[in-house]
């Protein structure tokens, strides 16, 4: 059976035949491919000759009808900021309404309650819907690193006459139908240059290349029992190459250059993807979540009204905190907000301080407003900036020159980063709960060793930026079209010695030994004393159990960093074992052990 008279069928199990006109009008199929189709489902013995269903299509209707559905809902949302800093994107509501369980009600509506929710980020708030929808909630821990493809994978034993969708989606009407025939994508009738599928003329959806422009992509799907075995086979081949991590789920669909499954093409504006903050003040420019006090703090800074904040975009998640870019009065910045736990790891008042202290000295980036308590940041976005490259010689020894300028300015402010306070606070926050790590005691014992030796070699005190790590050290050029480079990020600057930003440099590149003396030989063009070298190697042993002790306090929030933490603890134990050898060549080990 083709898929006109697939259409036929689902219409006339709608509503009574009355004219071929009218059925096809609500088919959307031509009047000379309904008479032809209605005359083979008669001979076929599908339909009667009165144009009623018959008993083989009842059957049929019962083989392939709709058993379950599958709400992808772990992702963060990037795109949805700031909103989804404070709500998951699937309870974002529209007309009063949360998407998620406006979407869930439209799946009752036409008799779908067995209902699988794939859930991650603020995955506790979903669990009313257990109570109150009888749904069934399934985790997925991999949400942070891995696209939807992979909530999917989690459910492929599920995959039986199911619809599949995702939750940020506003649908004026019932997508979901009591009868489904065949398997199929659901796209728009309009064009989005950002689609990569286009319906042809046999309703197949064909792949098409980014920005040609392509039919606008719901996420809505249906699939039947005849294709689940294909999609399966495909989840299984993506998922085991490490490639596909930020693959969607509908990467699973395709064959060759097009879809497995048929289009069913719906209405523009009948089902609406929420993913930005612009597109629900679009939808419902009275919903409560527009009510971001993000957003008010950019409209008071900038006396603006909340209409003019316009192109706002997520930037990738931050290690500490997150950032997005926006547009107002076609000037463009950047507004940084707190992660998760920041509160007890950065004293605000005292960023705040620094950024007044090192305003007009041409180091940091244009900041606009810094809120003291609440940590909130607007900045002037830099165009065509990019970050140092961390094996390149050329930037490395330019960003070693910046610092080397800084640090020479000798500025001093109130409060200081100990090193060794800071280990200890970061254990604290554990809650008594014992390292990941097994030898993390002896580890420890080590490397508080090396506070001696640090002690006699430690110079003047003066402002260090804590964190100059590559990716805050920014390229740029300015008016005139000179390259300058600016150091941004400076929540944890304190007094400190200088010297340990070379070794937070050193660490965040995860250098080797070599890359190492590399980078302390461009920092020293005059060449550096073999005791200041091995108090860099003693601050990288240092630091790098600082941040493995900051990292095991931030997975306890859920934020996963891959193998950056195993690496800080690595630094921890290799350093020390070649400070030590080192100071025994110098016949100074003793220093380390007083």
């Amino acid at each position: 059976m083709n898929i006109q008279a697939y259409d036929i069928l689902l219409s006339l199990s709608q509503f009574p035949y009355e004219t071929q006109r009218l059925l096809a009008d609500r088919c959307g199929h031509s009047l000379g491919t309904v008479n032809q189709c209605l005359r083979e489902l008669m001979r076929e013995g599908w339909l009667s000759n009165s144009v009623q269903l018959t008993e083989k299509a009842r059957l049929e209707f019962v083989r392939r009808a709709p058993r379950n559905a599958v709400i992808l809902a772990a992702g963060f949302g990037m795109r949805m900021v700031p909103i989804n800093m404070e709500t998951p994107k699937a309870f974002l509501e529209v007309r009063g309404e949360p998407l998620i369980e406006r979407l869930i009600k439209q799946l009752h509506g036409v008799g779908i309650r067995e209902i699988y929710v794939v859930v991650g980020y603020m995955k506790e708030r979903f669990e009313y819907l257990i109570d109150d929808y009888g749904v069934q909630l399934v985790v997925n821990p991999d949400y942070g690193e891995k696209n939807n493809l992979y909530s999917l994978k989690l459910m492929e034993n599920q995959l039986s006459n199911s619809y599949i969708l995702p939750c940020d989606l506003w649908c004026e009407e019932n997508p979901f139908r009591h009868w489904e025939l065949y398997s199929w994508y659901m796209v728009g009738d309009r064009l989005d240059k950002d689609s990569t599928v286009r319906v042809n003329r046999k309703r197949e959806l064909v792949s098409i290349s980014q920005g040609v422009g392509g039919n606008v992509m719901t996420g809505i799907a249906y699939l039947g029992d005849e294709q689940v075995p294909a999609v399966r086979a495909q989840i299984a081949a993506l998922c085991g190459d490490r490639r596909s991590n930020g693959l969607f789920w509908e990467s699973a669909l395709y064959h060759k250059d097009k879809m497995m499954v048929k289009a069913r093409l719906v209405p523009a504006g009948q089902v609406v993807e929420i993913n930005t903050y612009e597109q629900l003040r679009e939808l419902d420019g009275d919903s409560g979540h527009l009510q971001s006090d993000k957003m008010q703090v950019i409209a008071e800074v900038l006396k603006a009204d909340m209409e003019k904040i316009t192109h706002i975009t997520a930037l990738k998640k931050g290690m500490t905190n997150r950032s997005f870019h926006f547009v107002c009065d076609d000037k463009k910045y950047i507004m940084r907000i707190p992660g998760e736990g920041t509160g007890q790891l950065i004293r605000r008042q005292d960023e705040a301080a620094v950024y007044r202290l090192i305003r007009g000295r041409d180091i940091c980036e244009d900041v606009v407003y810094i809120d003291p308590n609440s940590g909130y940041k607007i900045s002037r976005f830099i165009e065509g900036a990019r970050t140092c490259d961390p094996l390149n010689p050329d930037e490395t020894g330019a960003c070693m020159k910046k610092l080397r300028s800084f640090h020479r300015l000798s500025l001093k402010t109130d409060h200081e980063f100990d090193l060794f306070d800071r280990i200890d606070f970061y254990e604290s926050l554990w809650e008594g709960q014992p390292s990941a790590y097994r030898n993390y005691q002896q580890t420890k014992a080590d490397v508080l060793r090396l506070r001696s030796f640090i002690d006699a070699q430690a110079g003047e005190k003066v402002l260090t930026h804590i964190d100059a790590v590559p990716d805050n050290f920014l390229f740029y050029q300015n008016a005139q079209g000179e390259e300058k480079i600016c150091l941004i990020d400076w929540e944890y600057a304190a007094m400190q010695d200088p010297h340990v930003d070379i070794a937070m440099f050193c660490i965040y590149a995860m250098y080797d030994r070599i890359h190492v003396d590399g980078l302390i030989d461009q920092y020293f063009v005059e060449g550096c004393p073999i005791n200041t070298r091995i108090k860099i190697y003693s601050y990288i042993a240092v630091c790098g159990l600082l941040w493995s002790n900051w990292c095991e306090y931030k997975r306890s929030l859920g934020v996963e960093f891959g193998d950056y933490s195993l690496r800080q603890y690595r630094y921890a134990k290799d350093y020390y074992r070649i400070v030590m050898e080192e100071l025994e060549k110098t016949g100074d080990r003793g220093l380390c052990i007083r």
